[in-house]
């Protein structure tokens, strides 16, 4: 096969050529774009998963969709170290500059933009833990209208960041359109930034203003919201992104191929979402491997075994590899006995690694410790985002498959 002409693309973010199963998605949002459109109440959206399932790629495919309805639109990616002030600023500048054009008032753009400037360095005076703020926190947004006063600079980021989102989002009204600001691994906002932002959510859906917010987050993201603001739990609409079911899989690798006049044969098929287990990212990648070695049309499992090592090879060094690395000793400890306890009855068997979840007084037992000595290496693993806590005294990995590739690893 020509690798020129490979149609797969696993990548960070990178749009596959197909995005299968994910239609129900796609529909639910279109339904919110058209809902608000017609001054209808509607919630700001989470979608939550583990990595590799595509979340990322969906929410910039939602982007496309309200862009394509002419609103205005900013997106952002959350930082543990970085304050919500700066970037979201950003993302409310794109948005509006996007809406400028269609505004037959442009003092009323001018207006906003010296709310957003405000906004944007009324920085507090040190970072997190009393330290100077960060030069990339001093954000230049490069507005020629000077800054205004009394209005979203208060420097408490819960009232500033009411002020600025109503603010944007009369604007929209006054073209007739909406505002979406979308938010990538929003699990790492700060405590206080989450509280300022279910705040917003919540003035901006009771004024009915068009202006939501799209977030996307590991499976605890809903935990971290409910934690911030009780309310929360009323406040979004959650879509649990998940692995695609055969047929999504199937058309995943089918669709392409056949736009290269490319076929499988049904066992390569089969064999390939055995070893994918329907993550889309793993679709690609083992999809990328398999058309590489295959010598014609159409593509056989025996095609499969061979090129499977190859796609395994890379996602142990890219995919699992890269996230171990960062990992100390005593967290990979940690981790080495989460895999092994997410294991029961063997691994065709009981539960599977993938999605278990399991209890930290089990990992403390395993260990021969008690569970408070372990509590750092935990807060440091969920810090870095290679497990989350979705229930009180359980942990579970983020990335999938990521207990396998453990206990192939030498102690």
């Amino acid at each position: 096969m020509d690798p020129v002409r490979n149609p797969y693309a696993p990548g960070a973010g990178q749009r596959p050529p197909e995005l299968a199963g994910r239609g129900r998605e796609l529909d639910v949002f279109d339904v919110v774009l058209e809902r608000i459109a017609r001054g209808r109440p509607e919630r700001s959206l989470m979608l939550t998963g583990l990595r590799g399932v595509g979340k990322t790629v969906l929410l910039n495919t939602l982007r496309s969709q309200a862009i394509n309805h002419l609103w205005g639109t900013g997106k952002i990616e959350a930082r543990p170290d970085q304050s919500l002030r700066r970037p979201v600023a950003a993302a409310l500048h794109m948005a509006v500059r996007e809406l400028a054009p269609r505004h037959r008032a442009p003092d009323r753009i001018d207006a906003f933009l010296g709310v957003l400037k405000a906004f944007a360095q009324r920085a507090a005076p040190a970072g997190r833990g009393g330290a100077a703020p960060k030069l990339r926190d001093r954000w230049q947004p490069g507005i020629d209208v000077p800054a205004s006063s009394g209005r979203a600079d208060s420097g408490d980021i819960e009232i500033d960041l009411v002020e600025l989102l109503t603010d944007a989002a009369a604007v929209a009204t006054d073209v007739g359109t909406g505002v979406a600001v979308f938010i990538d691994e929003m699990q790492d906002l700060g405590p206080e930034d989450v509280s300022a932002l279910c705040a917003a959510c919540h003035e901006l859906s009771q004024l009915g203003a068009p202006l939501i917010v799209v977030g996307a987050g590991l499976p605890h993201l809903p935990a971290v919201l409910s934690a911030a603001k009780s309310y929360s739990e009323r406040l979004f609409r959650y879509q649990r992104i998940d692995r695609l079911d055969r047929i999504a899989a199937d058309q995943a690798l089918c669709a392409p191929a056949e736009r290269e006049e490319v076929e499988y044969e049904q066992k390569a098929l089969d064999l390939l979402y055995e070893k994918s287990g329907g993550y889309p990212y793993f679709v690609q990648a083992y999809g990328k491997a398999t058309w590489d070695h295959a010598p014609r049309s159409p593509i056989t499992a025996a095609d499969v075994r061979v090129a499977a090592p190859e796609a395994e090879a890379e996602l142990a060094v890219g995919f699992f590899g890269s996230r171990f690395e960062r990992a100390t000793p005593a967290e990979r400890e940690y981790m080495r006995a989460m895999a092994t306890l997410a294991l029961v009855d063997g691994e065709e068997g009981g539960r599977d690694d993938m999605d278990a979840a399991v209890p930290t007084a089990e990992i403390a037992r395993a260990l021969g410790r008690k569970p408070a000595s372990l509590s750092p290496a935990r807060d440091a693993l969920i810090k870095k985002g290679l497990i989350y806590s979705g229930e009180r005294g359980t942990v579970a990995f983020t990335v999938p498959h990521f207990g396998r590739y453990l206990r192939t690893q030498p102690a």
